[in-house]
């Protein structure tokens, strides 16, 4: 069956799903088993849904060493981010004994990674190259530098089921659910939006402004894995995006999660997210100011550049095959009530920004959060969610 939309990364939507499991299940029950950690569930959900096409399983050492310095996979597809499987020497020794490893999520079979390669990656040269620092104030640096298992395996990869999911079940599509729901209502062109953080009212106008110059309908794309540690919980950042859907003119917006393990890898990640959304079928995708960027480093300066993501997915656009939306960054102009991309601001007028620290005291002091920065929708649900203790949510907006 053709799958709609436009071509997935590599020119096929992978799906490790295995039709009749019966005999996977049953070796499964003799290997030896390995609880995925939260990451990997992440990576394996994706991987088996075809979100990370071409990827048929966790990189293996080639590839793993090709993306690391190329940002490609040996076969010569773009693919900036490892995705690998990191366990430790007890469990590789069993698995090699064995032939393969069972992978289990609260105790569930999940799948099996008949085992091929193991060794032991340069974990150091790994964070230099994919996050250009080996500083520990990185949080992807520091996951993987102190958090990450010494050995990774690969190998031919069989998944009976998906993790279990109790939440925002209605929101979930995997990409060949999601492609078949965007032809369904008849969107062609579909620009994605990538947030881990409540949307605050630049980013809702920066999304309706990108739709209605593309001619196009916007998917609101949430990462609702792993995002930056002190992030606001998913469960209350989903209830803020779907306040927000009315807000938008009727039958332009559709919200979807994404079950993505961020790593805060700037430039490199921002590449990622095109390619995830592009497999989910999104023909266009906004890339934000210094996006997926992890804050300041340890002597207070950022670790990328603010425009170093758009300038990396301008450069591969072509090869790509997604369109890149810059984000523009919008002010509110007090003369005009509305707002605009700040470049466009007529000579002589007020623009209007606000900061995390205004946000905190107003929050902190009860005073209202101004609506032509912070949707009501989206300030209701904050307070709603962090009674006297607002401010610490809406810090991370701005």
């Amino acid at each position: 069956m053709a799958i709609p939309g436009p071509p997935p990364h590599g020119g096929a939507l992978v799906d490790l799903r295995v039709e009749d499991g019966r005999a996977v299940a049953a070796a499964a029950q003799e290997l030896p088993r390995w609880e995925l950690t939260r990451r990997q569930r992440c990576d394996l959900e994706l991987l088996a849904t075809g979100g990370f096409s071409p990827l048929r399983t966790f990189l293996g050492r080639a590839d793993h060493a090709s993306v690391c310095t190329a940002m490609r996979l040996t076969t010569g597809e773009l693919w900036p981010i490892p995705v690998t499987l990191d366990l430790p020497e007890c469990v590789v020794a069993a698995a090699s004994s064995a032939g393969g490893l069972t992978l289990c999520a609260r105790g569930a079979d999940l799948a099996v990674l008949w085992l091929r390669e193991a060794w032991r990656p340069d974990r150091v040269a790994e964070a230099a190259a994919v996050f250009g620092t080996t500083d520990p104030a990185h949080p992807g640096v520091h996951t993987l530098l102190h958090e990450t298992h010494p050995w990774y395996v690969s190998g031919p990869l069989a998944v009976l089921a998906l993790p279990t999911h109790h939440d925002f079940r209605s929101l979930r599509h995997t990409p060949a659910e999601l492609r078949r729901e965007l032809a369904d209502r008849g969107w062609d062109t579909v620009v994605a939006f990538q947030t881990r953080n409540p949307m605050h009212r630049a980013h809702q106008e920066l999304t309706i402004r990108a739709a209605r110059e593309l001619g196009a309908h916007v998917l609101l794309h949430p990462v609702v894995g792993i995002t930056k540690p002190g992030d606001v919980d998913p469960s209350v950042r989903v209830r803020c995006y779907r306040a927000l859907l009315p807000t938008y003119p009727p039958g332009t917006v559709l919200l979807s999660v994404l079950p993505l393990a961020m790593r805060m890898a700037g430039p490199r990640e921002a590449l990622w997210h095109a390619i995830v959304r592009k497999n989910h079928g999104a023909t266009h995708f906004i890339v934000g100011r210094d996006h997926a960027g992890p804050g300041p480093d340890s002597q207070g300066r950022p670790f990328y550049e603010p425009s170093e993501a758009q300038d990396l997915l301008r450069r591969h656009e072509d090869e790509l095959g997604i369109g890149v939306v810059p984000f523009r960054q919008m002010v509110f102009v007090r003369e005009l009530q509305r707002h605009v991309p700040e470049d466009e601001v007529p000579p002589g007028h007020h623009c209007l920004r606000i900061s995390g620290t205004e946000q905190r005291r107003r929050l902190a002091q009860g005073e209202e959060l101004p609506e032509w920065f912070t949707p009501p929708e989206v300030a209701a649900e904050l307070r709603r969610a962090f009674p006297g203790r607002t401010g610490e949510a809406v810090a991370l907006l701005s």
